[in-house]
């Protein structure tokens, strides 16, 4: 397997790409390849000064960058020789079986929509999020920013993601699926959460138990949770708030440390044709090993190929 880095997108690249790279190679199989995307020279100089073997890595020149302001459509063709789009050309020529970056999340989502394509069948890609269960385990909510507005269907399709991705990822045994909403009543909510209601509540392609609350985040009532876009990104950045104010304040304890971001690592875009894995643009050492590690075992479990599978 050979997964391809970004290494000069994030807040604190290169080194701290590099550096995240050296860790996960500690822990992947033997024959996982991690091919470093940037600046060749420069990476090879980081791995000179922490005296790591240049031939622990694969390399690919692509010295130009993608800032993290910069506008997602217009950079491919102005910027060719960057990193992130590099690392979709190798994707789609199959030179790669996984791409990971903490770089310009808007550049990531263009380019996994317009390189290697959405999934026939699904109507919109999304990224998840991890919610650390007060039981020890963990559950997923999604949508958590790609698509602010949703229609049913839509949501509907988030449920058979989710649940592809709790299953054989997260090792889930028959996730329990929920639709996040302001009551657990089949009528409340808008119009958008009611219509989605009747589409699930009958499904045979995921164990649908109803409605949750905001209350109902990090209990166990759900393990896939569903909502559109601008509702799970406010919630993501919530729980980020606190986990932040929380230790600020020096009150975490064991359950609260876990929602720190670092180990997680990221989110893959789900519903595209190949694996593709989003990072914290703030991302150290610690978050980007994960990030690689997070794209090893979706890649490892042919995820895309299982989302096809399901939407054929």
């Amino acid at each position: 397997m050979r997964i391809g880095i970004d290494i000069l997108g994030g807040d604190f690249a290169p080194d701290a790409t590099i550096g995240g790279a050296i860790l996960a190679s500690k822990d992947l199989p033997a024959d996982v390849r991690l091919v470093l995307i940037g600046d060749e020279s420069q990476a090879k100089a980081i791995l000179k000064k922490k005296k790591i073997p240049e031939s622990k890595f694969d390399y690919v020149h692509a010295p130009e960058i993608i800032g993290m302001g910069e506008h997602p459509t217009k950079v491919f063709s102005q910027k060719p020789n960057s990193s992130i789009a590099t690392g979709f050309r190798l994707l789609r020529e199959n030179q790669l079986d996984a791409l990971a970056s903490a770089g310009n999340t808007g550049a990531m989502l263009v380019g996994s929509m317009f390189t290697v394509k959405t999934i026939p069948g699904v109507i919109r890609p999304c990224i998840t999020t991890v919610l650390p269960k007060e039981n020890g385990g963990v559950g997923l909510i999604l949508d958590v920013g790609t698509n602010a507005d949703c229609k049913p269907d839509v949501l509907y399709q988030f449920a058979i993601l989710g649940n592809l991705y709790a299953k054989h990822v997260c090792n889930i045994n028959e996730p329990k699926v929920a639709l996040l909403n302001i009551g657990e009543e089949p009528e409340k909510g808008n119009l958008v959460a009611q219509a989605a209601h009747q589409l699930m509540k009958d499904s045979r392609d995921f164990n649908f138990v109803g409605n949750v609350e905001g209350r109902d985040l990090f209990n166990e009532k759900a393990d896939v949770i569903v909502c559109e876009g601008f509702t799970g990104n406010v919630v993501l950045k919530e729980a980020e708030a606190f986990y932040t104010l929380m230790a600020k304040r020096g009150i975490l304890d064991d359950y609260f440390s876990r929602f720190n971001y670092e180990n997680y690592g990221g989110t893959p875009i789900l519903g595209i044709n190949s694996t593709v894995v989003i990072g914290h643009g703030i991302s150290n050492d610690k978050a980007i090993m994960n990030m690689i590690k997070l794209a090893y075992n979706v890649a490892q479990v042919r995820l895309s190929e299982l989302i096809r599978q399901a939407f054929q």
